[in-house]
């Protein structure tokens, strides 16, 4: 029976993992459930079973776990959900702020603490402003996670013409840099220009190619809703695509970026 649980226990494990890997479930939401299964593991056994064993007598292999890992996970849950949360950026969509390799971390309490899993705030902290890079769950599909930049504010009026960014009517002040040239899709290296715009009080790189994705008319953010775009202006399926991005799906503020495999260079660097 003991042989029975132990194998059961790590097959629950498993299948969590696949589901996570195919995007069935979060990763948040597999560790609230090995969370919770360690911890009702420990607490039976605590109750029932613990003063029945003799003096001296050793554990059974799957409380031994679950005491060993119910703490951990624990700790680690607590931090992902209210402090800090690692991220990994998967394309250049926010080139050349962040590459493709980059791993981030995400202040998980600037715009609020959220009950995990749920992500309804409890206790309001603050809200994104103008500039700041920031980590949500895609609307389409809010099983995957994104990062742009906040773009507009409730209320903002936005336009995108000509390669220019309008907000309430005004045009956005950029600065040619000069060129800039990556490897794209395919292995095709791709030439752009790289410009300084100015959001808000913030200065940031954006890259602009000959393609353009614009914006017909202006388009008015609603009421508890954000406009986000990617700094690689024209290789970023943002808000001009898919629509705008609701309070209940902020994640966090991305400001830090802590490892690259590619470029060590790119380590300790802040997120701008």
């Amino acid at each position: 029976m003991a042989m029975m649980l132990n194998v059961l226990f790590f097959v629950a494990i498993l299948a969590g993992l696949a589901l996570v890997y195919f995007n069935a479930i979060s990763f948040a939401l597999f560790m609230l459930l090995i969370l919770v299964l360690t911890g009702i593991v420990w607490l039976v056994d605590n109750l029932f079973f613990r003063k029945k064993r003799t003096a001296g007598a050793v554990d059974p292999v799957l409380v031994e776990y679950s005491k060993s890992f119910f703490p951990v996970i624990f700790v680690v849950f607590m931090i992902r959900s209210f402090i800090v949360e690692p991220f990994k950026i998967p394309s250049g969509s926010m080139m050349p702020t962040l590459l493709a390799g980059d791993f981030i971390l995400v202040n998980k309490f600037t715009y609020g603490l959220r009950v995990p899993i749920m992500n309804n705030t409890f206790f309001g902290v603050g809200h994104p402003k103008r500039g700041d890079v920031f980590v949500f769950h895609y609307p389409p599909d809010p099983a995957i996670d994104y990062i742009k930049r906040v773009v507009g504010l409730p209320g903002d009026k936005i336009a995108y013409r000509d390669k220019q960014l309008y907000i309430n009517g005004k045009k956005l002040d950029t600065e040619l840099v000069g060129d800039y040239q990556y490897v794209g899709a395919g292995l095709n290296m791709v030439n752009a220009k790289l410009y300084q715009e100015q959001l808000g009080d913030k200065k940031h790189d954006i890259l602009i190619e000959n393609n353009s994705i614009t914006i017909d008319g202006e388009t008015e953010v609603p009421a508890g809703q954000y406009f986000a775009m990617g700094d690689n202006r024209d290789n970023s399926r943002d808000s001009r695509v898919w629509g705008f991005v609701p309070e209940n799906n902020l994640v966090g503020r991305a400001f830090f970026i802590w490892w690259n495999f590619d470029n060590f260079g790119r380590i300790g660097k802040s997120i701008n």
